[in-house]
């Protein structure tokens, strides 16, 4: 069975076929996911969602590039909301270089507050990254993160940063990127970091592994990842499924 830890099924790329979406990923063999909020809506529908399929769970946290958008009785609202059973993450949240809506410095405040949020909840967190990488290990160091621990999602980074994400209690999520053809440092990450330190995601509807790179992305697919995760380490499909799928369970505290 397949974990696919980070979805976001609460998208409005899902809106007209939810339902079809859903049974060709039970088909495909996935067993669970985590829906991901961050902001209002998203975390509004994926709490929707959870109440709705017994599978599903939710992360529910605040985005860098929305980090300016941010309120404190936003951060009180998802504290609220982290006690029900099936919140198992807080995030995602990080840094986002890329896209300048947010200043840098506002970004590394909100999320400070959300790393001191999870370990006050006891939850762990899943790390968004684009063009961040240094001063994200740096705050993860600074703020004692190894405490609750949690996901670098859609890894992009060197084996050597995703070694030192790991010796801090993080575990290194791979989708669809991991099944490119000139994805160098993925297919090295998935092949040097051992298996029991990894997750598979799809972070659907974006990023939609090969062949269907540039369709939307859906959870069904996530099998295409934990395949090619396979062929590098050289071990059965059923062995990344069992593996990767402990590691969800174990970090999200689900029986």
């Amino acid at each position: 069975m397949l974990f696919d830890t980070h979805v976001h099924l609460n998208a409005e790329q899902f809106d007209e076929d939810l339902e079809e979406v859903i049974s060709r990923a039970r088909e495909a063999g996935v067993e669970k996911m985590v829906v991901v909020g961050f902001d209002r809506p998203t975390i509004n529908r994926a709490m929707e969602l959870i109440e709705q399929y017994e599978f599903l769970y939710a992360s529910i946290g605040w985005h860098p590039v929305d980090a300016i958008d941010m309120k404190d009785e936003d951060l009180a609202w998802i504290e609220e909301l982290s006690n029900h059973p099936k919140v198992v993450a807080i995030g995602e949240m990080g840094l986002d270089y890329h896209w300048d809506k947010s200043p840098k410095d506002v970004q590394k405040e909100v999320f400070r507050k959300q790393i001191h949020l999870a370990k006050k909840v006891k939850l762990p967190i899943i790390i968004h990254n684009r063009d961040a990488t240094q001063d994200i290990v740096d705050i993860l160091r600074e703020e004692g993160a190894e405490e609750v621990g949690g996901i670098m999602h859609c890894f992009s980074g060197s084996p050597e940063i995703a070694q030192e994400c790991v010796d801090m209690n993080f575990y290194i999520s791979l989708g669809g990127p991991v099944t490119f053809k000139n994805a160098k440092k993925p297919k090295e990450v998935a092949k040097e970091i051992p298996l029991e330190k990894l997750l598979i995601e799809t972070d659907c509807p974006y990023l939609a592994p090969h062949p269907n790179r540039g369709k939307r992305n859906e959870p069904a697919y996530v099998k295409l990842v934990a395949e090619q995760i396979a062929e590098l380490k050289e071990i059965t499909l059923e062995e990344v499924e069992n593996i990767t799928t402990k590691n969800a369970k174990k970090l999200f505290n689900i029986n």
